[in-house]
C-alpha cells in the first residue's frame, strides 16, 4: 500500500494537471541549481510552474502507462496554466539559450503529446498576441473607412491648390 505522502502528492498532481492547459515532460539532468531557478522563474513569469517528483507519481497522476515511455531519468513536469502555449513558449525560449534540456513528451485535452507536437505548440501565437490580433483585424476596416471618407476632402485640397498655384 502507497504511504501517505505519496498519495497526498498523487493528488497533488492530480489537481495541477486538471488545471493546466498543457504541461511537458523535461529531463533536467544537465542542468545546474542556477539553471533550474533561471528556468522556474522564465516559467512563473509565463503563467506556467515547474514541478519535479517521482517518476511513478507522475505516471499515476496523468494515467498509467500513458507518458511511461518518457518516464526515465531525473524528469520535471512544466505546467502551463494560463493558456496553453505560453510557459511552454518560455520553456523552448530557455531550451534554446541554454540547450541543457531535453523535451520528451507533453500532454493537453487528455491527448499525449510527442516532442515536435510539443515544439509546434510553442510557435502558436499566445493569448495576448491572439487578442492583438484580432483587434488589429477588427480596426483595419474602419480605418480603411476613415481614409476613403477623407480623400474626397484632401483630393479637393489638393485640386484647389493646384489651381492656385497656375494662378
Amino acid at each position: 500500500m502507497p504511504n501517505q505522502k505519496n498519495q497526498t502528492q498523487v493528488a497533488v498532481l492530480q489537481d495541477k494537471i486538471k488545471e493546466a492547459k498543457s504541461l511537458a515532460i523535461i529531463d533536467y539532468s544537465g542542468t545546474s541549481a542556477n539553471d533550474q531557478v533561471k528556468l522556474r522563474r522564465a516559467i512563473a513569469d509565463a503563467g506556467g510552474e515547474v514541478l519535479v517528483t517521482k517518476n511513478t507519481l507522475i505516471d499515476i497522476a496523468i494515467g498509467r502507462g500513458k507518458l511511461s515511455d518518457s518516464l526515465e531519468g531525473m524528469n520535471a513536469v512544466v505546467f502551463s496554466n494560463e493558456d496553453a502555449v505560453s510557459a511552454i513558449k518560455a520553456l523552448f525560449t530557455f531550451h534554446k539559450d541554454e540547450d541543457k534540456l531535453v523535451i520528451k513528451e507533453g500532454f493537453m485535452d487528455d491527448k499525449v503529446l510527442s516532442a515536435t507536437e510539443v515544439e509546434a505548440l510553442s510557435k502558436l501565437p499566445s493569448k495576448p498576441e491572439l487578442i492583438s490580433m484580432l483587434i488589429r483585424t477588427l480596426q483595419a476596416p474602419a480605418t480603411g473607412m476613415v481614409n476613403v471618407l477623407k480623400a474626397n476632402q484632401r483630393d479637393l485640397v489638393y485640386a484647389l491648390k493646384a489651381i492656385a498655384e497656375k494662378k
